[in-house]
């Protein structure tokens, strides 16, 4: 039976064309991937099929209605949390409550209660999620917040007994372990339920995993569509081989860790970290990756060491500076390193040129003389300089919101540390992420998405930092575009002898790029070393079957030798 037909679907945004003539059909029981780089339109027909987004040309049918698809469909995104502080099974029973009675998320009446309780409990067996139905959903992990969401979201295929479930990279930002029982999840919906499930996703482990038939989009067109390894097969042809760099590691430890401690505790939630005894050292010119499950404080040791955060307990030495003593010698330290965050945006209105030299002069030797004069004049100690300098690179909701709190805006970073430039030389910078001289007069909107991540790269290099923080910040991009950035990172690290700390779920990636690696779990470091080790650790204690496919990245067996 099919359930879903798509007949020459465009849709236009002005002259650019999104989807372009796309068309495919779907069976019951069917699970249908959709592949492609970022951009080739996969979270556009999701958004179609869903039916909050309107299309020029063609014709979509879904279980034989033409319009009012959110009545028939369920869908499932990458980054939804909206949940409601309440126990696990509430969460159901309100989305129950609201389907049958056409009405808001309410509670039901106690006479009422019990037939509720009994089907929310069957969904929350489909998710995975029985044994936490009296737990209160903010305290979930991530996985289980994302299971629970999914669980809301098929309330409706479950009482009908017939949908379609959409999923629009569901899996992307997941640790291995969470994304395995995701997967699982997924699986047992389609079992369970018999219903259509259409995925798109840019990484091929997932449709390996998951996928009965594959469907490749690229610039809006349907390139293939048949067997999923054939279809992986023509996606990953543009892949450009590893680089290999040769290491220029220092005997000297740059950053010495010893003995961290860090714990933090919620009301009416209990503890969410207790991290302890944690001790490594990273040598010059290395590059170092911290893995482990969600939770485990990954960003939060890599936030200690960028100075954003104090440690309870231990002491941080970051290039020769104790990272736990405010003052000029932090502000200087500042100077010397770049870090990147999970959530990266630029504005768009502005040219790269303008960014750049922002950047640059923000973390120039003139700003911080500037700011040592009217630190001065103004009365303020080298400490309250130093919080407030340390947000320059921090995320920007915790910027403003920490400003907001000191009773500050935006203009005292200015102020204090004006942003001067007297020499501007970005092409050595350029030419190591393959950007031409003209993207400097190019505004953010006119870039592309592989663009904007080498810019993104490039505002914390141009100040040719001695050290890079890396916090999660390609986890979402498709693997021939990180393949692209695992080279241009080589590239880099070899050239100018940046020390470079990452963090990522992406195993492979760690095993191309690191030189050695760290996994933390259970609140502390257990294992170090060999990244090709440390990450088979890390799959086996994650229970990631899906992992076990044959990798996308070593499916490009050539390689790209230094100069």
């Amino acid at each position: 039976m099919i359930t879903v037909k798509v007949k020459n679907l465009t849709k236009k945004y002005g002259d650019f064309k999104a989807l372009d003539k796309v068309s495919f059909e779907a069976k019951k029981g069917e699970i249908l991937g959709i592949v492609g780089k970022s951009g080739a339109g996969k979270s556009t027909l999701i958004r179609i099929l869903r039916g909050s987004l309107d299309y020029d040309e063609g014709e979509v049918e879904i279980l034989g209605r033409k319009d009012n698809f959110k009545e028939i469909t369920a869908i499932h995104l990458q980054r939804n949390f909206a949940l409601w502080a309440e126990p696990v099974i509430n969460n159901i029973i309100r989305k129950l409550y609201a389907i049958r009675n056409n009405s808001d998320e309410l509670l039901p009446m106690e006479e009422e209660w019990e037939d509720y309780e009994k089907t929310a409990i069957e969904i929350l067996k489909l998710v995975g999620l029985e044994h936490k139905k009296d737990a209160f959903a903010n305290i979930l992990s991530g996985g289980e917040k994302q299971r629970l969401i999914l669980g809301r979201q098929i309330a409706k295929i479950y009482e009908k007994g017939e949908g379609v479930l959409l999923l629009d990279e569901p899996a992307t930002m997941a640790c291995p372990a969470s994304k395995q029982k995701l997967l699982d999840v997924i699986k047992n919906i389609r079992d369970k339920l018999g219903i259509t499930v259409i995925i798109t996703s840019h990484l091929p482990e997932i449709h390996r995993y998951l996928c009965d038939r594959l469907i490749l989009l690229e610039n809006g067109r349907v390139k293939m569509d048949g067997d999923v390894e054939e279809v992986l097969n023509e996606f990953l042809k543009e892949m450009k081989p590893p680089y290999i760099r040769t290491p220029k590691i220092k005997d000297n430890a740059i950053i010495k860790v010893r003995n961290v401690a860090k714990r933090y505790y919620v009301v009416h939630g209990g503890e969410t970290l207790n991290l302890k005894n944690v001790s490594f050292d990273v040598k010059e010119g290395e590059i170092l990756s911290i893995i482990g499950p969600s939770g485990v404080g990954k960003t939060v040791i890599m936030r200690l060491m960028a100075g954003l955060e104090l440690p309870d307990e231990g002491k941080i030495i970051v290039d020769g500076v104790d990272i736990t003593n405010y003052g000029w010698e932090r502000i200087e330290l500042r100077k010397r390193i770049g870090i990147m965050h999970q959530e990266f945006s630029l504005p768009y209105y502005q040219t790269v040129e303008n960014l750049l030299k922002y950047r640059l002069g923000l973390k120039g030797e003139k700003a911080i003389a500037h700011a040592k004069a009217k630190a001065e004049e103004l009365g303020l100690s080298p400490k309250i300089v130093d919080a407030i300098y340390q947000l320059i690179d921090a995320p920007e909701s915790e910027r403003i919101s920490k400003l907001q709190k000191m009773g500050l805006t935006e203009d005292i970073i200015y102020k204090l540390f004006p942003p001067v430039v007297e020499s501007f030389e970005p092409e050595e910078i350029l030419e190591a992420l393959d950007l031409g001289k003209d993207i400097l007069k190019k505004k953010v909107i006119e870039l592309s998405g592989g663009q904007k991540v080498r810019v993104a790269m490039a505002l914390q290099l141009i100040t040719k930092p001695k050290i890079l923080f890396l916090d999660e910040p390609f986890g979402d991009l498709d693997p021939i575009t990180l393949r692209d950035v695992a080279n241009y990172l080589k590239i880099i690290n070899e050239r100018f002898g940046t020390t470079i700390v990452l963090v990522s779920h992406c195993v492979e990636f760690i095993k191309e790029i690191s030189d050695r690696a760290i996994l933390l779990d259970e609140n502390r470091l257990v294992m170090e070393g060999n990244p090709e080790e440390v990450c088979e650790e890390f799959i086996r204690r994650s229970n990631a079957r899906f992992m076990r496919e044959e990798s996308s990245y070593n499916s490009k067996k050539s390689v790209l030798t230094s100069e």
